[in-house]
């Protein structure tokens, strides 16, 4: 029997494990506790069309549109001519999405053409849906490694074939496999303001960097328009606006209207642009969302943890708008993979956000993000139970080059640097506008940047070190990704080249140079390191 490990526990890691478990031994690595993941705190639903007024063709339509560009037609055939199919598999798990009678509720979102969005527990459909895959974890065969970090990967032979990761005691250990299977998230960690939870560090895209594999649209990072500018920056869903509410400047007039013709329903990286611009134009204050005629009952019932957060901030919404700003959401690049979850590097699979199969392009259609990772991980899954993983394998196809190569940082980086300090340069050169002078400073200032420390044994420091490192690492890459696209298009916006570039309608796709990886000492890396073999 062989073994895979998958890396990350939200939506796309639990369930390409479940499925995995059919046929294989299964080891399910979380750097936290099983339910803590970005799939927990999905608010507004996931996005499918599967009604009768609806389409996959028409669904895939939105998609493009949103994508401006850039949205790779057969991933986004696949992603919605599949979905339908991996939702019912959800009901059958047990999700119980709303209902309006005998019939699934739907909501309209931001730049879709028609309600097709899934919602469960109001507002808590990604908690709902965790709870779920969690439970059926829970009861399977499947090895649960909580509280355990990927550190790197191990590579031989050019394959993939172990992690190494960390416990919370700091030890270090080789946990072998024949197949690894990365769904360990994204990176909104990187930006001051985040609708992300602590976890999301990019571990997995940094690990895979530096085992060789080829990124792909880094440079594409989605703001959501609308966090509650309060401590915390809790999310409030796009379903809000999709309901009727409004945005409003400090003057109590909506300002949308004159910027895009959909209004509050133009795409995320059209609405989160206004907002920037109108903050800006009214000295840097936020918006306001006003929901008020939607009423204290129904705000309840449809959106019950938005409404319980906005109290214990001290805000009724149902009297008063309530202020709202952008903030780092999703990363529509990753390591990049083909159709099945495969990557540059044979053995190595990477599903969910921490992937980029080309469907989102330059900009993520609303609420398809949960769709994505249950439609590819499923597909991974199918592969690996479909035949053995040495035909997997041997069938392993050969991987297109990269456009552009990224030396690794020279040893002369001497200036310890916080990670506050980091999120604040990433706020401010890669954030929702970019321009070549501050891509500039931004590289020079981090290529003289280093972590650093003596976290000793303690096992939290030790990951909360390791993490900021792999921050730094990803910031490098995303400040040369931006500087490399001298337009705008999507949610890269580039003040000195604001209109989009014929030349430019293409992904563009990364890679170290040279062929040394760190992955190949990680055997090796620490003296408390030892070997976990794979049972026969």
């Amino acid at each position: 029997m062989s073994h895979i490990v998958v890396v990350g526990s939200g939506i796309a890691g639990l369930s390409v494990a479940l499925e995995a478990a059919r046929t294989h031994r299964v080891t399910l690595v979380t750097k936290t506790e099983l339910a803590e993941s970005n799939t927990r705190y999905a608010q507004g639903g996931i996005a499918v069309a599967m009604f009768p007024d609806d389409s996959a063709e028409s669904h895939a339509a939105d998609t493009i549109a949103a994508a401006a560009g850039l949205g790779d037609p057969e991933a986004t055939r696949v992603l919605c001519s599949e979905g339908p199919q991996r939702i019912r598999e959800l009901i059958a798990l047990g999700v119980a999405f709303d209902r309006h009678g005998d019939e699934l509720a739907r909501g309209l979102e931001a730049a879709h053409s028609s309600a097709r969005v899934l919602h469960a527990g109001g507002d808590a459909t990604g908690a709902v849906i965790e709870a779920a895959l969690v439970d059926a974890v829970r009861r399977s065969a499947i090895d649960v490694r909580e509280f355990t970090f990927v550190a790197d990967l191990v590579v031989r032979g050019g394959a993939v074939r172990g992690i190494e990761a960390i416990g919370s005691d700091g030890s270090s250990s080789i946990i072998e496999a024949d197949v690894v299977v990365l769904a360990s998230g994204g990176a909104g960690q990187l930006f001051r303001h985040t609708t992300n939870p602590s976890v999301a560090t990019g571990d997995g895209v940094a690990a895979a960097w530096r085992a060789g594999a080829v990124l792909a649209d880094v440079e594409f990072y989605q703001f959501h328009p609308t966090a509650l500018a309060a401590p915390g920056n809790f999310l409030v869903s796009e379903a809000v606006r999709g309901e009727g509410a409004v945005l409003l400047d400090a003057s109590g007039s909506r300002f949308m209207t004159s910027m895009h013709p959909r209004a509050e329903l133009a795409p995320r990286d059209v609405v989160a642009r206004g907002i920037a611009a109108q903050m800006a134009a009214q000295g840097g204050s936020p918006v306001c969302l006003d929901a008020t005629a939607l009423g204290a009952e129904f705000l309840a019932r449809r959106f019950p943890s938005i409404d319980r957060s906005c109290r214990a901030f001290g805000l009724d919404w149902s009297r008063e708008p309530i202020p709202v700003t952008p903030a780092a959401h999703y990363w529509m690049g990753g390591v990049r993979t083909d159709l099945l979850g495969r990557t540059s590097i044979r053995g190595l699979f990477a599903v969910g956000e921490v992937s980029c199969t080309g469907v989102h392009g330059a900009n993520r259609l609303a609420s398809n993000s949960l769709l994505e990772s249950l439609v590819f991980a499923s597909r991974a899954a199918e592969l690996l139970t479909g035949s053995s993983v040495e035909n997997v394998l041997g069938g392993w196809p050969v991987a297109a080059p990269a456009t552009a190569t990224l030396p690794d940082p020279v040893d002369e980086a001497t200036t310890e640097v916080s990670r506050d300090t980091l999120r604040e340069l990433a706020w401010t050169s890669i954030g929702l506008y970019r321009d070549g002078p501050a891509l500039a400073e931004a590289a020079a200032r981090l290529a003289t940047w280093r972590v650093t420390g003596d976290p000793g044994n303690h096992g939290s420091d030790v990951v909360g070190m390791r993490e900021s490192a792999n921050l730094l690492e990803l910031a490098r890459i995303m400040v040369a990704a931006a500087a490399a696209r001298d337009e705008s298009r999507g949610a890269h916006s580039r003040t000195d080249f604001p209109a989009e570039g014929a030349g430019f309608v293409r992904h563009l796709s990364w890679a170290r140079r040279g062929e040394s990886t760190s992955a190949d000492q990680a055997g090796t890396a620490t003296a408390q390191t030892h070997k976990e073999a794979v049972p026969a």
